[in-house]
């Protein structure tokens, strides 16, 4: 069983699980959990990541039943960032799950991108000799800004690092377009407007309607927390029509 490092908030069902992107850790949700006001939500960080413990390899379906327990039955909406928005797409058929939000999902990978992200898993950790060196590669590989959460870089004999396993870069393509087809909820795909990691159009492709969210980059939800609500009314009411 995979230890996981959980933070929650609020009581109200539905509970919003937050799943964050690659190399990230569930800080990333502090805006968006500020926002909800009593709503429950859970945000992990997911194995491998932050104070969560490693898998002995990785897969999108692997990460996605190591965080399943979190799934509440009573009533669940899923919001995911890239990474974890497919880890969402993965737990769209668990008891409990009533809509899944993909928010910056990379769904179109080019046969050159997969072997770069192979290559990276197979690289060993680098080792920084402070920490805000290691802060600073952990806000690199999670494409933010500022300070690193104490969760998500460690100091070992041969100096800092972040806790990141690298290893997670080797999950692949991750089919979005047949994860969709086995979709039983509503899902609604989002991406900031200046996204560089995937364009209206890609998501258009998949015969979903895509939702752009003006002004905002590829970290929306931690640009602009509050322009993620919407999503979760549009979830709401697609859940109970």
């Amino acid at each position: 069983m995979t230890d996981l490092r959980v933070l929650t908030g609020g009581a109200e069902s539905p509970t919003y699980l937050l799943l964050h992107g690659l190399g990230a850790t569930a800080e990333v949700w502090e805006g968006l959990a500020a926002q909800l006001g009593d709503a429950a939500w859970v945000a992990p960080d997911l194995p491998g990541h932050g104070g969560s413990s490693a898998l002995p390899s990785y897969s999108f379906a692997g990460v996605a039943a190591a965080v399943a327990g979190l799934v509440d039955p009573l009533g669940t909406v899923i919001v995911g960032h890239s990474f974890g928005g497919v880890i969402g797409l993965h737990l769209a058929g668990r008891p409990g799950v009533l809509a899944v939000i993909g928010l910056g999902i990379k769904v179109s990978w080019t046969e050159d991108e997969l072997a770069k992200a192979a290559a990276l898993a197979e690289r060993p950790a680098p080792a920084y000799a402070t920490r805000e060196e290691a802060a600073r590669r952990h806000a690199k590989v999670a494409g933010l800004d500022g300070d690193a959460p104490a969760s998500a870089v460690t100091e070992t004999p041969e100096g800092w690092r972040p806790t990141f396993d690298q290893r997670a870069f080797a999950v692949g393509d991750p089919h979005v377009a047949a994860l969709l087809e086995l979709a039983t909820v509503p899902v609604l795909l989002a991406r900031g407007e200046h996204d560089h990691m995937v364009t209206a159009g890609q998501i258009a492709d998949l015969g979903t309607d895509p939702i752009d969210l003006p002004g905002l980059g590829h970290n929306a939800h931690v640009e602009r927390p509050e322009a993620l609500l919407p999503l979760l009314a549009t979830a709401h009411n697609d859940r109970v029509a």
